[in-house]
């Protein structure tokens, strides 16, 4: 029908009013809507990446605040070594092979891949293995301002020849052969040899007079410091399954420093950067925060520049994290949104949460009043004293409770000082009472929350009550505009009034049963078979599941005097208690029939199940607050709950059961006067 709705309309449009109108009514739906929806989306979507671009550009904080920490401790290592009585001991025993054994050992201890002293001259001092004395560049900012006072630390490039003057293995170890990068910047050069050193100098008086010492550490290939830079922004489940950080120090364009793979078990040492953020990064001065194409795949990026001591952009550090995860989440949120908008556009079903803060606001407080008396505040009090509605009469109630729970436990406190000196079978009995107050604490907890849930559910009953509404005056609205043309389409009217009816049925006996008040009084006269058929609808769901079938046995003839919600609770707290004893399918039976106890008329309702049983053992406790055997799924409150409702009118719940042949609970209720 919808889909011969425009043919229709294009084809009677000058000679019917309705489907002008109906056009006018799905005008909002099919074009503001949408466009809606389509502008809420690209808002979204820019929101998100701006997410990303916020989460990594917070990562490459994390990752320059280390390259900086390095920097700085290197210094502070240096100056405090200056400072120290040991060199100056060493220092003052005239040099030599004292003091380079003392600076070796120094270096090792600092982690550092070379430490030496330079006199003003530029010859240098070197620790055992130093390749000896030989002239150092003094022109170098940091030498300069160390040599001025200041001990200084920087980036600086160390060429190939430099390096090997203070040691082969570090120039060895600097080269790196280039790999050919897709989008990189063409070049002509087979390998980098330039070392990226973090390079410290502090001043220090030694017998012959001024020098400086110098320390530093080759960043190309060092992977402990990649990784832990990694490590520290990339922490285990700190990005979605699927995705990937990475961290990775350029020397100019070429990675010298990475985990990002070429292969499961090769680092791509010696790729270079694509040309539009070698441009961005090294050319402009700018930080890159976006999608950047790395190695083999697109990533979240951000890169800024590294410059060294003369003020020189050398390089860049940079972290990401694989884009193709966020993507996919974002594109299946997207086709989600849309599915669940084409689903509520075809049903024609708007939903207003009206009220909802006036709701949620007093729960959340009663929560929070609730936890912190959990916490051992048993002064905290909720306070909705101008609240009128059911919510606010809850809340008094328990503020009502809280402070005959406080002077209980006042009183309790007081007898526990008074009777410190009794004997031990008094102490005993006193710390029984403590126990059965603290069960009916957490009971009248429960019962809070289990109130609470009662008006949420009958709020989202009462909501679904309007498209039932529209739903049956539409049919009313169709059958009119049919006219005698309707009797051809009787049995599918028929049949959307008998689906209407029975949705309205379920809506109602969910109302009844969250809120009673509204529709029955606290106590009133019930036939048993009327209260089983009214709970069976609210466990058919549990009974499909399972696939139980259920039998019916009504002989009672006699009438019973309790609340109708009370009755109900215990009805179906232990149907689907029978529903949890038969995992694999059975049969559950619920018979009533009048039965005399003790002289007293009355009627028994039994509800049996074919499932697991129960041993002696379990038999014995199941009416003790707080024992289950459903472990996750139960708080061990229902058959306790159930057995004192039955108890305050008069009545017992009893119960027979065998392992491996099920189990019957009985309800005695006298007869209602």
């Amino acid at each position: 029908m919808p889909e011969a709705a425009p043919r229709d309309i294009s084809i009677r449009r000058g000679r019917s009013i309705r489907y002008r109108l109906l056009a006018i009514a799905l005008l909002p739906t099919l074009v503001i809507l949408p466009l809606l929806l389509v502008a809420t989306m690209a808002r979204w979507e820019a929101k998100f990446d701006a997410l990303l671009t916020s989460k990594v550009n917070a990562d490459l904080t994390i990752a320059h605040q280390y390259l900086a920490r390095i920097l700085e401790n290197t210094g502070e290592h240096l100056a405090a070594l200056t400072g120290s009585v040991a060199f100056r001991d060493a220092a003052d025993q005239g040099g030599g092979a004292g003091l380079s054994a003392y600076l070796e050992e120094n270096r090792m201890r600092l982690g550092l891949d070379f430490l030496f002293l330079v006199n003003q001259t530029g010859m240098s001092i070197g620790p055992a293995g130093f390749p000896g004395q030989s002239a150092v560049r003094t022109d170098w900012p940091v030498l300069r301002s160390a040599f001025a006072g200041e001990p200084k630390t920087a980036i600086d490039i160390f060429s190939r020849r430099e390096l090997e003057a203070i040691s082969p293995a570090l120039a060895a170890r600097a080269q790196l052969e280039l790999v050919p990068t897709p989008n990189a910047v063409p070049t002509d050069r087979a390998s980098e040899t330039r070392g990226m050193v973090v390079h410290s100098a502090s001043p220090v008086a030694l017998p012959d007079g001024p020098a400086v010492l110098v320390g530093g550490i080759l960043l190309n290939q060092n992977l402990v410091f990649i990784d832990t830079i990694n490590d520290l922004v990339y922490r285990a489940a700190s990005l979605p399954e699927g995705s990937q950080g990475t961290a990775t120090l350029f020397l100019d364009d070429v990675r010298i420093s990475t985990n990002v793979r070429l292969f499961e078990d090769k680092r791509a040492l010696g790729t270079r950067v694509s040309a539009a953020v070698r441009q961005a990064v090294l050319d402009e001065g700018r930080v890159w925060l976006d999608s950047a194409f790395v190695v083999s795949d697109w990533y979240v990026s951000a890169y800024e520049p590294i410059s060294d001591s003369f003020g020189k952009r050398v390089g860049m550090l940079y972290v990401g994290f694989l884009e193709a995860p966020f993507a996919r989440a974002k594109t299946e949120t997207i086709i989600g949104i849309a599915v669940a908008f084409l689903l509520v556009t075809a049903a024609s079903v708007p939903i207003f949460l009206r009220w909802a803060r006036a709701i949620f606001k007093p729960l959340e407080r009663m929560t929070g009043t609730i936890a912190r008396v959990e916490e051992g505040d048993l002064g905290a009090r909720s306070g909705l004293i101008d609240a009128s509605d059911e919510i606010g009469r809850v809340a008094a109630h328990l503020d009502s409770l809280l402070d005959q729970l406080q002077q209980r436990e006042r009183e309790l406190r007081t007898w526990n000082d008074e009777l410190n000196d009794r004997v031990a079978e008094r102490t005993r009995e006193l710390e029984l009472a403590n126990r059965q107050l603290e069960a009916t604490t957490k009971q009248l907890i429960m019962s809070e929350k289990l109130a609470a849930l009662g008006e949420i559910t009958a709020g989202v009953a009462h909501e679904i009550n309007n498209p039932i509404a529209v739903m049956q005056g539409n049919l009313d609205v169709v059958r009119s505009v049919l006219g005698d043309r309707a009797e051809g389409l009787a049995t599918e009217l028929r049949l959307i009034d008998e689906q209407i009816h029975r949705v309205n049925q379920i809506v109602t006996k969910l109302l009844q049963f969250a809120k009673p008040e509204e529709y029955a009084g606290y106590v009133e006269r019930h036939s048993p078979a009327a209260v089983i058929s009214d709970c069976l609808p609210l466990v058919q769901h549990l009974l499909g599941k399972a696939a139980i079938k259920v039998e019916r046995d009504d002989q009672a003839t006699r009438h019973v005097l309790m609340n109708h919600t009370e009755l109900q609770q215990v009805l179906i707290n232990l149907i689907v208690n029978a529903i949890h004893a038969m995992p694999d399918g059975g049969r559950l039976r619920l018979a009533s029939r009048d039965e005399e106890r003790d002289g007293h008329d009355g009627i028994c309702i039994d509800v049996t199940d074919t499932g697991v049983g129960m041993t002696p053992q379990v038999l014995s406790r199941i009416f003790d607050p707080f024992f289950t055997t459903k472990r996750r799924q139960g708080t061990g409150l229902g058959l306790s709950i159930s057995q004192t409702l039955v108890s305050r009118q008069g009545g017992a719940l009893t119960v027979e059961s065998e392992p491996g042949r099920g189990t019957t609970f009985s309800i005695w209720l006298p007869e209602a006067d």
